[in-house]
Parts: structure tokens; sequence; C-alpha cells
């Protein structure tokens, strides 16, 4: 038989090929297409906002009920039923029918605007990024009430800092990416304490362990989404790991978490901002000891921040956990 006769193997093989290939594609296009979802054997739903390449908040049943054109980094939900969002340039406030109420924008002389953070004073807390990097607390009228001088360990504006907080004691926490950091500052700018991320036991530095989020809870610890290092890591308040999860544990959902949350019942909830594969979540929630109990997809949305505002018809009311 001569070599280049094709054996019934072959054609076989070959017949399969031409079936299975359109298959592929079909189910391929149906992922990427597919409809927002959340997904939980626990009968878990939330409604939340979500801030990233959209600024939307959706129900528990999935569906827009709220949505803003543009991208937002972070953003509440705020007890009134607005929304307070930072953009690149400016912190900004809406209602429902997305009338913009309340703005402040961007010192010329800085880069970026980070975190948009209502107090209970009424100001509103927002971080600067470029030459001059610092936390303001601005005045519903728009001045500035308070400025605290941040220590970046960088002149790169845009790594810098991400989402800071300010504490019950007055005091202020912001994640330093490359300085593998979070500093816990003073009003006048005095580092009180600081935690590390480059900790040999999270890899070092090797591993690019960037604070991106930084959360006081309500035990005293400090919750952190590591960035590149795709790791969520809860420090105690002398800097030891008493908690952390990675792609380890979770079937490879973190890619790039930035926001986060976490819910009054112990379970985290994160931001995988970089996540590509239709097949993985772009939110997920997992509990105390790494299960993964809540996902939702999205074929669009890339998550940089989220606040949840509900679980199963509950409203949830201490937002300083995220």
């Amino acid at each position: 038989m001569c070599s280049n006769l094709m054996t019934s193997e072959s054609r076989l093989q070959l017949r399969m090929r031409v079936i299975l290939l359109p298959l592929l594609v079909i189910a391929s296009f149906s992922m990427l297409s597919a409809e927002p979802e959340q997904i939980s054997q626990r009968g878990i739903r939330h409604s939340f906002l979500a801030c990233g390449n959209m600024t939307a908040i959706f129900d528990e049943n999935s569906q827009i009920v709220w949505q803003l054109k543009g991208g937002s980094r972070d953003g509440y939900v705020l007890p009134d039923g607005n929304i307070l969002i930072s953009t690149g340039k400016e912190a900004q406030e809406y209602t429902r029918s997305n009338k913009l109420v309340w703005s402040y924008s961007l010192h010329p002389d800085n880069r970026e605007l980070g975190t948009a953070l209502r107090l209970p004073s009424g100001n509103t807390m927002v971080v600067e990024r470029g030459i001059k990097p610092r936390l303001l607390e601005i005045s519903p009228k728009g001045s500035v009430e308070a400025e605290i001088p941040l220590q970046p360990d960088t002149d790169n504006a845009h790594m810098q800092t991400r989402m800071a907080r300010k504490l019950a004691n007055g005091n202020y926490i912001a994640p330093h990416l490359l300085g593998f950091v979070i500093k816990e500052y003073q009003a006048d700018g005095t580092v009180v304490r600081a935690i590390r991320t480059d900790l040999p036991e999270l890899g070092g530095r090797d591993a690019e362990n960037w604070p991106f989020t930084a959360i006081r809870l309500t035990n005293g610890n400090t919750l952190a989404n590591l960035t590149h290092g795709n790791k969520t890591v809860e420090f105690d308040g002398n800097g030891k790991v008493v908690w952390r999860v990675d792609n380890s544990d979770v079937d490879g959902r973190f890619s790039d978490p930035c926001g986060g949350q976490r819910l009054p019942n112990g379970n985290t909830v994160i931001a995988s901002y970089a996540q590509r594969d239709p097949s993985k979540a772009r939110l997920f929630e997992v509990t105390p000891d790494k299960k993964v109990v809540w996902e939702f997809f999205h074929p669009k949305a890339h998550a940089h921040g989220i606040h949840v505002i509900s679980t199963n018809g509950k409203k949830l009311t201490n937002d300083s956990m995220k």
C-alpha cells in the first residue's frame, strides 16, 4: 500500500475533526456570549456594585439594575442608594437616575485618583497619586478638610498605592505596591505600623505580592489582596500571616486580584480583575476553610472592585470591610 494513502483509522479521525470542530467553535462562542450568571451550590445570591471596565449594580438575579457609562476603580453604594465611585481623574457621586450630585477633581500636579470613600463625618476620602502622593478628606462643599502625605516608596505614580481606608481610631491604612508594605498613618503622616507582604513564607519579592487592598477587620487583623502574587492574606496586628488562600486552593481562579470584601459570615469575596478564561469566574467567594461557595460569570466585565450590598434578600450594613 502506498504511504500517501489514508488508512481507515486516519479517515475516521479526519471525519471526527470535521464534526467536532464546529461544535467546539459553537461551544466557545456560547461561553463567551453567555449572560451574566451567579453560581452557588449553597444557594447564595448577592446584589453588588461592580467597578472595573464597566460600572454597574447587579441584582440577586444577575440582572443590571443600574449602570454608568465608562469604567471605575473603586466604589460604594451609599446608605441613601447613591453610588460613589473613583475614576482615573475624579471622585463622583450619582443618584440612581445617573444625576451627578457631587464630584472632586484630581489636583493638576498629580496623575491619578484612586480611592473614593464616604466617611461618617460626611466628608469623602480620596487618594491622589503622583509627585505629591496623599490622602485627602473633602467636604460636601468641596473644601479640603484633611491632607495626609503618603510614603509610597516609588515615584511610579500608578504603582504608589491603591485602595486606602480610614480606621475607626482616626488613622489611615494604605497599600503600597512596589514597597511590598501596608502602612498605617496618623493624621500628620507619621507611619505607626507597617505590614510586610514580601515575607519568605509568602514567596518573598519574587512572588510579586503587591498589596492592592488594605481592609482592617473588626478583630484588628488586616486583609489584603496581593495582586501579582495571586493570593489573599490576612495578617494579625504584628504582621503575622494568620490566613491565606491562593490558586492552589481555588483551582486557578486568582488572576491579578484587586478589590475584595470580608462578609459578615466570615467569607471573603475577591475580584479577579485579569481573569480572561471564560470557564473561570470574574468574582468569587471563599469560606474560611477555602471552599469556593459563590461565583459570578460575565462575558465582558473585568471586576476591579466589588461592594456586596445584599445577600439572599438581606441587606448588608457593615461596608467598612471592603
